[in-house]
């Protein structure tokens, strides 16, 4: 019992970090109504960005927020507004292969100047932990599960009680109508990419002081993430916050409990059990349209 509970703090803590990326993926969907196949990378890019900030300037991680998630934001808007705006009207087909395509190509130039070794931001308090009730609470998971919170309210502070989250919300339940009573569609498409980016950007950030990664953790990632988003339902916000959690605790009590070589295979395991009985997520509804 003492193991188990202990893999389920470790879970919760990392979960925290998945649901940041994840919300980041929700929130592009929601609008887009394309599912982000380079959300990965992004945060790959940002732990990359991070390290060197890191090892080159002596910037901590964590600081290294305020540098990655403005300048994720513009790049985000920048994606939508040069590449998925045109490309949206021809089908979100056509945008979702350009976004994976630009995935590929982010991850080769970071092969090309990184190198494909495997990196870790290791900091003098990488290794520092609490006792708390005879559990151990490993320091960074805790800093990087309270940043995840932060990052999370704020969206949520955004997307309920600000002029544009009314319109976001609209955009995601029907662009259509949005339209119809003014809101600009594609000026909201585009700060929701910005945001969901900036999101990445700060997971991102400090991904690389919990797991070692390198230009292929991309694919783990994306993985994860797509898991994660069918359990929560791809455009329920909350869902998917609620559903990484989960898929955390899981993957950490079977690293502990079955093997570490099991943990990323109980993604896929949850990933085709749900869309087996319930495609829509346990969280999500069936979008507009659909049948």
């Amino acid at each position: 019992m003492h193991l188990f509970v202990q893999a389920t703090i470790v879970g919760i803590l990392i979960g925290g970090v998945y649901a940041l990326l994840a919300g980041g993926q929700a929130m592009i969907f929601g609008v887009t109504r394309t599912v982000n196949f380079a959300q990965a990378i992004f945060a790959i890019m940002c732990s990359y960005l991070s390290y060197t900030l890191f090892q080159d300037f002596g910037l901590d991680p964590f600081l290294s927020v305020l540098v990655l998630v403005p300048a994720m934001f513009v790049f985000g808007s920048a994606i939508h507004i040069v590449l998925l705006r045109r490309l949206s009207r021809s089908g979100a087909e056509l945008s979702l292969l350009v976004l994976f395509a630009l995935g590929i190509g982010i991850q080769g130039v970071l092969d090309f100047f990184y190198k494909t070794d495997t990196r870790v931001i290791a900091t003098s308090y990488a290794n520092d932990s609490w006792t708390v009730l005879g559990y151990q609470v490993p320091a960074v998971r805790f800093f990087a599960f309270l940043l995840a919170v932060a990052v999370l309210g704020a969206l949520h502070l955004i997307r309920q009680h600000t002029k544009f989250g009314r319109a976001l919300r609209a955009t995601t339940q029907n662009p259509d109508a949005a339209r119809l009573l003014g809101v600009d569609v594609e000026r909201v498409s585009a700060i929701a990419m910005g945001l969901g980016v900036a999101a990445a950007g700060a997971a991102g950030a400090v991904f690389g002081m919990v797991i070692p990664f390198s230009g292929n953790s991309q694919l783990d990632l994306l993985n994860k993430l797509l898991a994660i988003g069918v359990l929560g339902g791809m455009a329920s916000f909350p869902g998917t916050i609620v559903a990484a959690v989960i898929l955390g605790v899981i993957e950490s009590v079977v690293a502990v409990n079955i093997s570490p070589d099991w943990s990323s295979f109980s993604f896929l395991v949850v990933l085709f059990a749900v869309l087996t009985f319930r495609p829509q997520g346990l969280f999500g509804q069936r979008l507009r349209g659909a049948a």
